[in-house]
């Protein structure tokens, strides 16, 4: 009686593989350039425009640098802002895709 009936069939387990995740680079592009400057030059020393561009620390810094120091570190923080509101505004669209979206730098 080779029906097999009866054996038990063994099969290999399968490594489990979850879901990827796939970050979507394309949520940050040449289009968060204009906010990200002008939030740069007028709201600079609050690190507005770090967090448009999805630099949570690099803003936090910034927002906390100003605020914990009563003020102290508050100009050299708005003079950050503004230089970086003034580089965003004048970098070309793919400068600006290869240097904060590829690259993810942070300060200046």
């Amino acid at each position: 009686m080779g029906g097999g009936y009866g054996q038990a069939q063994q099969q290999r387990p399968q490594a489990y593989t979850p879901p990827s995740q796939s970050y979507n680079a394309g949520t940050l592009t040449a289009a968060n350039k204009l906010p990200a400057g002008i939030c740069g030059i007028i709201l600079n020393c609050l690190g507005v425009h770090k967090f448009i561009l999805g630099y949570t620390t690099e803003g936090l810094i910034m927002l906390f640098g100003s605020l914990l120091t009563c003020g102290a570190a508050l100009p050299i923080f708005a003079i950050i802002g503004f230089i970086e509101g003034i580089i965003y505004l004048t970098k070309s669209d793919e400068e600006f895709i290869e240097t904060y979206v590829k690259r993810k730098k942070g300060w200046f």
